[in-house]
Order: structure tokens, then C-alpha cells, then sequence
């Protein structure tokens, strides 16, 4: 057993004593989406600075706990808040999450965050399935030496984005009335947003939505055979788009504006998975 592998269980056995319930379907809160863990049941809140192994989060927006309990009729466990490799962290701890998610037994994560409109058929507050991904970050979270206890050396990117969970919820946002847009998200490093210059090639190139999370979680999950559903609210139009500056505070503001209604999507999806 690896360094890594070590640390896993160990937050995996920390968690097990911690948790009240066996978590059926994981989820993690982008930015300003964390409201969606004051809808959780009967909730139990565990700081990660408590997690064996795990890092402080320190993205605006995020609150850096899990979340354990009921939603929609289903046991899970919530990241109020993700690790980001803008912040310094290395990749191993920003995908530790997700491994500990195929340790504890969940059989789907839901991977939320708030994406800048590449698309010019976007707008903000517009709502996005990620079909797929570009990984623009210059790294990849399975560098290094692999652990076949966890995932295979190379590791398949096909159906990165589970296409049952995809037609869940389209099913889910057609039943709701919600215009649900699909589309390529690109992970991109950050903390400095885009160029407009980037943001015209990421276009070209196929992108739909950036930001600057979900795919080492999504590529981890991939690894560790964990089926994933990926959902962005589109909060600002990236750079060159709107004829305006690019703020943090924004992101956050519309995340707010539109949490409502993405909180409650994504609780529907969660019952129907």
C-alpha cells in the first residue's frame, strides 16, 4: 500500500466512525453553490481541517466541510467546497475526496461548479451538462507512480461523464421546466482569469464553459471507477465576451441570484439517481 492509498483509508476509516449513514451519492458545492448543504436532512458537519490527510480549503465561497445526511430521499455525503489547484495544493490532496467517495461505497458523485460562457449562445445564469472536458490545466492528478488497487495505469476517458447519470438529468431539468444547456467545460489553472485571446482559442477548440475545477476530480473518478455527473451554472461570460472586466465577487453574486433554482435541480437529480 502506497503513501496515498494510506491516506485514503485512513480519512475513509475517519469518516466511517463520523458518518451517521452509508453515503449512496457524493456531491461537491462549487462556488456560491454551497447553499445546497442547508437542504441536507438531519445534517452532520465535519470540518476537513478534522479529516486525517485533507487540506484547508481557501476559495472564496467555499466553506471547507462535508456535509452527511439525507437529500431527497437519498443518504449523502456534501463538499461545501472543493481543493483547487490554484491554491496551492498538489493534485494528489485536490483528488483525495474522490477516492475516499469509492472507499466509503458511493455508487455516483455529482460534481458541481460556476463556469465562464465560452459558447456564444450562452448566457449568465444559464445552466450547463458537461458532456466532456478539455484538461487545459497542464497536469494530470494520475502522474506518478499508479496504484492498480485503485485504477489501472491508463485509465479510459471515453464516458468520463456517465451518460446514464447525462440522461437523468436531462429527464429531471425537461420534467422541471428547466432549460438545461450541454456542453465541453475546460479546466483551466487559474487564479488569473482568461485572456480574451484564450478564451477565443478555447473556442476554437471546442469549449463550451471554463473554470478552474471538476476535471482532476472527474479524470480521479474515471480512475477509481466512480460514475460521475458534471453540472456548471455559467455566472459571467468570459473575458472579451461581455465588454467588461472579470471579477471574483461576480461569480459569487449570480451564484447566489441563481443558487435557488440550481440547488434545486440538482436535489432532484439526487432523488432520480
Amino acid at each position: 500500500m502506497n503513501a496515498e492509498h494510506e491516506l485514503v483509508h485512513q480519512a475513509a476509516d475517519f469518516l466511517k466512525h463520523r458518518l451517521p449513514l452509508q453515503p449512496e451519492v457524493a456531491l461537491v458545492l462549487g462556488s456560491g453553490l454551497g447553499g445546497l448543504a442547508q437542504r441536507i436532512g438531519d445534517p452532520v458537519v465535519i470540518p476537513y481541517s478534522e479529516v486525517p490527510g485533507f487540506p484547508l480549503s481557501t476559495a472564496p465561497g467555499h466553506a471547507g466541510q462535508f456535509v452527511s445526511g439525507r437529500l431527497a430521499g437519498k443518504n449523502v455525503l456534501c463538499m461545501q467546497g472543493r481543493f483547487h489547484y490554484y491554491e496551492g495544493h498538489e493534485m494528489a490532496a485536490i483528488v483525495r475526496p474522490v477516492r475516499v467517495f469509492k472507499a466509503l461505497n458511493c455508487r455516483a458523485l455529482i460534481l458541481t461548479n460556476a463556469a465562464g460562457g465560452v459558447n456564444w449562445d450562452f448566457s449568465v445564469g444559464d445552466f450547463m451538462l458537461i458532456t466532456d472536458h478539455i484538461n487545459f490545466m497542464g497536469v494530470n492528478p494520475l502522474r506518478g507512480p499508479n496504484d492498480d488497487a485503485i485504477g489501472p495505469r491508463f485509465c479510459d476517458m471515453t464516458t468520463a461523464y456517465d451518460p446514464a447519470l447525462q440522461q437523468t438529468a436531462r429527464k429531471t431539468a425537461a420534467d422541471m421546466g428547466i432549460a438545461l444547456r450541454e456542453g465541453v467545460y475546460l479546466g483551466y489553472m487559474g487564479p488569473s482569469f482568461e485572456t480574451p485571446a484564450e478564451i477565443r482559442a478555447f473556442r476554437t477548440l471546442g469549449a463550451d464553459a471554463v473554470g478552474m475545477s471538476t476535471v482532476p476530480e472527474a479524470i480521479a473518478a474515471a480512475h477509481c471507477g466512480l460514475p460521475v455527473l458534471g453540472l456548471s451554472l455559467i455566472t459571467n461570460m468570459a473575458a472579451g465576451m461581455a465588454g467588461k472586466r472579470l471579477c471574483g465577487e461576480e461569480v459569487i453574486e449570480i451564484a447566489n441570484a441563481r443558487g435557488p433554482v440550481f440547488q434545486q435541480l440538482v436535489e432532484q437529480i439526487t432523488a432520480a439517481v
